[in-house]
This record gives C-alpha cells, structure tokens and sequence, in this order.
C-alpha cells in the first residue's frame, strides 16, 4: 500500500518508522514531515489543513491509505471531505468524522458529553460573552484553585489554573473578552482542580470494537522536578508503574467502554485514535481531556513498546474488525526523552546546526542502526542542503528501551549526551519518581 501521512512532528516520524516495518507498505510520503522522515519516505511540502492540496497528492501519488498526526486537520473536517468526494472516498483514513473530533475540538463538548454518559470527570459550568457576569460570579464563590479552560483549539495553551481570584477574573475577562486564545476562548469552561498524577490512555477504535494500546505519562514542565513553565512535553514513559491491572479494569469500565458506547449512541461516525488524558485521585480514574489522536512525545515511546503490524490495525479499523485483533506489547520499559531549543518554551533560535556525535561511536550506532533498544526520533528538524538544522522548539527525542526503567532512562540519556547544537536542553529526570 502506498500511505500519506500527515504532519511534522515526532510523532509522525515515530508513525513513519513503524509503518515502514509493515509488510503491507511499498511505499510511505510525508506531508509535510522534517529532516528525520526522509529515511523512510518522499517529504512533501504543502500546507496540511489544504484538503485540496491534499486530495492532489492523493491522487497523484496513488495513495491508498492517510494516516492523520496532528488534531487540526480532524477538527477541521478532513474525514468527512475524504468520505464525501467520489475519489477519495474508498481511501483509509485514520481519524473521526468532524462530529466525533469535537471530542477535543470543543472542551464544553467533551465535558457534556462525560456528564451525560456518566464518565468520570471535574464538575464544570461553561461560559461566555452571554453569561459574563454569571461567569465572574461563579469563579467568585468557586474553591481555590480553579481551572480555566479555552473550549476551542489553543495550540496546548489554553489551560490556566489558577491560584488566586485575582488571577481567574484577570484571565476570565481576557479570554472571553479579548479574546486571549483568539475564537478558541469565546466560549469558556471553568472546573475544579483535580490534585493527582496523570497518566495518558490510548485506543484504536472502529467505532464499534476498540483495542487497547500501551498507556504512557508524560512530563509537561520545562524544568527539573516538574517546575518552570508548561511544555508540549519534555519526555514520557511507559508502562505506567502505577497503571496496575485493577486500576485499568476500571478505567476500562467506567471510561473507554461508556465513552465508545456513547458515540454509538450519538450516533457519531468514529475511525481512529482516542487519547484519554486521564487523571488518578486518591485511587480512582478521572478524565481531565480527550485528544482525537496520538499524543506527542507519548506516541514516540508507546509505538517502539508495540508489536502489531499497525497497518493491519489501520485495516481492521476500517473494516470495523477490530474485535478480531489481539494487542502484543513489549514487557520491557521505554522512555523518551525530548531534546528542546534554548529559550523553550518562550523565544528560541531555528536554524541551528545539529551534530549528530553518535554516528561515529559504534557502541550507540549499534543500539540504533541495529534496533537495540534506541530510536531517534525527529520533531522540529529540517535539512539545508546537506545539513540537518533546528526547525522549532522541541528538535528532537531519543526513545530507549531496557529491562529496568533506570537502564531505559540511561540509554537514552547517553545517545543525547552524543546530540548536540547550541544552547541544547533536556530534563535529565523523566521518569525519576519511578526509579529507586
């Protein structure tokens, strides 16, 4: 098969090397990938969230199957512009129709539709321009602290907690009434702060039938010890050591069956990914989101922890055959680890050149080029001629795999030391509560 994937991201590279592994792939194109994606396939560069440029590749490349990374395509609409056009409409698509990505799109959506399938989550109540003064009102009188959440797409910056009045009223005013994550924040929920540690869940649905893949935490701090700013993430591992068999019987139970039973219910068409951003308090599982894709750094240490041909999975999704599919996952542990840009995540340089020192150490170049254990994967990369260069703010990640958690860490850790470009950060604690 000949596959498109969407995207630039560690993910997507992470998608590309797995693809790559299928025995039904012949041949892998990237729109618009980075430095890193090159290795298994042509980089195309178009504008992702342009259908019609899109649909153009499709056409012209013979693609059979579209494999989406990133959110916004799917929030935009992009499953039901494949599904509604005579050529594309036979092509497998890996994403839900533009209803069933609302369950990201639309943080007042998700959490409606939590409350009306009894999915366990923070109590809320939504606002905007209409019910302004309700709104300061209620923040008021609300516990502290309290979570502001933009109800559209922010580019992960639509979250605030707050720990003052002060700060929820300055913030609330801003969002709803100069509008602070632009249309994103015309329309905001306000909710309890949950106080527990977070986990992210993973399924691929058919809409009917559902597999469960390897769950992950990841670590948004840009700093040591979970301090400093928030991140689109700096590392994750998985498993999760806390992430027992009880406790997923019950995040199975109460979450991912009512919520895959509810688009049933809504009638929802539903092909893909279904990320739950979930939450552990005092031994319970909450929901604090849901994403309609893989996450990213997470995907890049859960996909090299599974053993599916995920092709054949994409497959079964399509022909809604899921149920016959069984999960094998790799017992040992991954980390990743991500390598950011100087200033991250404020003001930052591109354009960087990047050195690539484990290229010319034959005991890492084993561990990578052999498949022992350690990939490199690519986010903000890009090639100039014949060098590869910093194209963002999170550059690059190193997921490693080992018996132990500290031995993966290590790993991983000893091939980034061999990384490097100017001003060049990574945490060198992903994963430390977990390792004596």
């Amino acid at each position: 098969m000949k596959i498109l994937i969407l995207g630039s991201g560690g993910r997507e590279h992470a998608l590309c090397w797995k693809i790559s592994e299928s025995k039904l792939c012949s041949e892998i194109f990237i729109a618009p990938g980075n430095a890193g994606t090159t290795e298994f396939g042509e980089n195309i560069d178009i504008n992702i969230n342009d259908f019609e440029a899109v649909k153009n590749i499709c056409i012209t490349k013979e693609i059979e199957m579209v494999v989406v990374g990133p959110e916004e395509p799917l929030v935009n609409g992009i499953y039901d512009f494949f599904k509604n056009d005579s050529y594309l409409k036979n092509i497998v698509i890996t994403g839900p129709s533009k209803n069933g990505a609302e369950l990201e799109g639309s943080k007042a959506f998700a959490k409606n539709f939590m409350q009306k399938y009894n999915i366990p989550t923070a109590a809320y109540k939504e606002f905007d321009i209409s019910n302004f003064t309700e709104g300061l009102q209620y923040i008021q009188n609300h516990p502290l602290p309290i979570v502001l959440k933009a109800d559209g797409l922010a580019a992960g910056k639509g979250v605030i907690i707050c720990q003052n009045y002060i700060e929820a009223l300055s913030e609330f005013e801003l969002m709803i009434q100069q509008s602070k994550f632009g249309d994103a924040s015309k329309k905001v929920v306000v909710e309890e702060f949950l106080d527990g540690i977070e986990l992210s869940v993973f399924v691929l649905t058919d809409g009917k039938n559902y597999v469960l893949l390897p769950e992950a935490k990841d670590y948004k701090k840009i700093g040591e010890g979970d301090k400093g700013l928030n991140t689109g993430g700096m590392g994750a591992i998985s498993p999760v050591p806390f992430a027992t068999e009880h406790f997923m019987k019950k995040v199975t139970e109460r979450i991912i069956e009512p919520t895959i039973k509810g688009l049933q219910s809504e009638e929802i068409d539903y092909k893909g990914f279904i990320f739950f951003g979930l939450i552990k308090v005092n031994e319970e599982p909450m929901v604090i989101e849901y994403n309609c894709r893989l996450g990213d750094p997470e995907t890049e240490v859960i996909l090299i922890r599974l053993k599916n041909d995920l092709v054949e999975l994409f497959l079964s999704m399509d022909q809604q055959k899921l149920n016959e599919q069984t999960i094998v996952v790799e017992k040992n542990d991954a980390v990743t680890i991500v390598a950011v840009s100087g200033g991250y995540p404020g003001i930052y340089k591109k354009g960087l050149p990047i050195e690539f020192l484990y290229l010319e150490n034959p005991e890492a170049r084993k561990h990578i080029e052999e498949g022992e254990g350690a990939m490199v994967f690519h986010s903000g990369t890009k090639k100039v001629k014949d060098e590869i260069v910093t194209n963002g703010g999170r550059v690059l990640t190193v997921s490693a795999m080992a018996e132990g958690l500290g031995d993966a860490i290590e790993l991983s850790k000893t091939i980034l030391e061999q990384i490097r470009f100017d001003r060049m950060y990574f945490r060198g604690d992903i994963g430390y509560e977990f390792v004596d």
